[in-house]
């Protein structure tokens, strides 16, 4: 994961200490993580995260496998922009670019690093494709990491067999983080980042199909990740909204552990029974036959997938993955309307009627008249402030919201008149 180096550090508190220390109880747990979730500075720097699928375009069906990319990838590292490249559980690959000093140099760092991935996969006959969802393949894992591997137990487990599935291996995104900035503002910040969701969703959903057939949602990827459980996977915001770091801290709590370390720290154990993280700390039952300490504390904030995550900064995550010629025109939109204090005000009036609409964005997208109007007004806003080098990705952007189509309408066009294998060969060619 991209980080935007923390400007403050979580503070000592009685029980939260070494990683080993063993954790005093809910009350310290709380105060630490609301405390500790948000780092108050400016403005201004951006990290991107970029999500594709790997397809080999002569048998698109094939899923390629872990020695296979690793194979490729490692000798893509190290990259002119400095990304990162991490391989997803169903083979999926991401970069994740450092913090850079604004949206365009993170959008041309990351834009270099995408070609010479691209380039690196070419040669072995492999390609990117660029979709919320895999449209055409059933889910598998192949990353045989320890993590992954205890996670899909814990779904077996807790009846999220399919959509845990599908989430691990089928789904692709854009991740955008964002430094918290001034304290004062971390309120209407946060409100924002998450009233801006369902609006952007609509724009960006890029994933119709799952598993071959179409789904009657734009964005099938929301789809999915809200099939999960609610209390790792749904939004953070309180009903009041009036404390980010106590709402984060509440939901870190009440949320299920979903795995630990075993007793002698050799492996990683899902936890199959529903135990909410301030049960185990409070000692009404222990896993692995001990109590919690500081790192199982930081693992735990790991495994919740809200779709906006304070970790000192800002992650937003519900982005759909969407093709080169827009995602920097949407990686601009949603940090412009952030960051920008006028243009935050503007959008935060624009997507007042449809702040909660979330299924309603995933399902119908711009066909909403509400979210249609949202959507136009906020991109927009954030034209009036696009710089030259990014004219292009905007106005195709702006002509997708006009017509009201977001990119799903274009790939299911495309599947329609070419067949689902064809197309999805020809993008990992790098055509479409």
């Amino acid at each position: 994961m991209t980080r935007i180096a923390a400007t403050a550090t979580s503070p000592p508190l009685d029980g939260i200490g070494a990683p080993d220390t063993a954790l005093a109880g809910s009350a310290a747990v709380a105060q630490h993580i609301a405390e500790g979730c948000l780092a108050d500075g400016p403005v201004g720097r951006v990290g991107l995260e970029l999500e594709a699928h790997c397809f080999d375009p002569a048998d698109p069906l094939r899923r390629p496998g872990w020695d296979e990319l690793n194979g490729v990838l490692k000798w893509v590292d190290p990259l002119p922009g400095g990304s990162a490249i991490t391989m997803e559980p169903g083979g999926a690959v991401e970069l994740s670019g450092p913090p850079a000093d604004g949206v365009l140099a993170a959008i041309d760092a990351m834009s270099r690093d995408q070609a010479a991935l691209r380039a690196a996969l070419a040669e072995s006959g492999l390609g990117l494709v660029f979709l919320g969802a895999d449209p055409l393949r059933s889910p598998a894992r192949v990353n045989p990491g320890a993590r992954y591997r205890a996670m899909e137990q814990f779904f077996v487990a807790t009846d999220s067999r399919a959509a845990g599935a599908a989430m691990m291996t089928s789904t692709a995104s854009i991740q955008v983080n964002l430094d918290a900035g001034p304290r004062t503002g971390w309120v209407a910040r946060v409100r924002l980042a998450h009233a801006l969701g369902p609006t952007m969703i609509a724009i960006a959903g890029n994933s119709p199909m799952l598993g071959g057939q179409f789904t009657g949602w734009q964005s099938t990827r929301q789809w999915v990740w809200g099939q999960m459980d609610s209390a790792r996977c749904g939004p953070i915001l309180g009903a009041s909204g009036v404390d980010p770091g106590t709402d984060w801290a509440l939901y870190a709590l009440k949320a299920p552990v979903m795995m630990v370390r075993s007793s002698d720290g050799d492996e990683i154990l899902p936890v199959i029974d529903y135990v909410p993280f301030t049960d185990w700390v409070d000692g009404r039952v222990l896993l692995a036959g001990r109590h919690p300490t500081h790192a199982d504390l930081e693992y735990h904030l790991t495994t919740l997938f809200p779709p906006v995550r304070p970790r000192q900064w800002l992650e937003i995550r519900y982005l759909d993955s969407v093709p080169e010629a827009v995602w920097p025109a949407l990686a601009f939109t949603l940090t412009t309307l952030l960051d920008d204090p006028v243009a935050a005000d503007l959008a935060a009036e624009a997507v007042e009627p449809v702040a909660t609409a979330w299924d309603t964005a995933a399902r119908l997208g711009l066909g909403d008249r509400r979210l249609y109007a949202a959507a136009n007004r906020c991109l927009a806003i954030a034209t009036e402030r696009a710089p030259a080098e990014l004219a292009a990705a905007m106005e195709q952007l702006t002509l997708n919201v006009e017509t009201g189509r977001c990119p799903a309408d274009d790939f299911a066009d495309r599947v329609i008149d070419n067949g689902i294998a064809a197309t999805v060969a020809r993008m990992a060619r790098g055509g479409m």
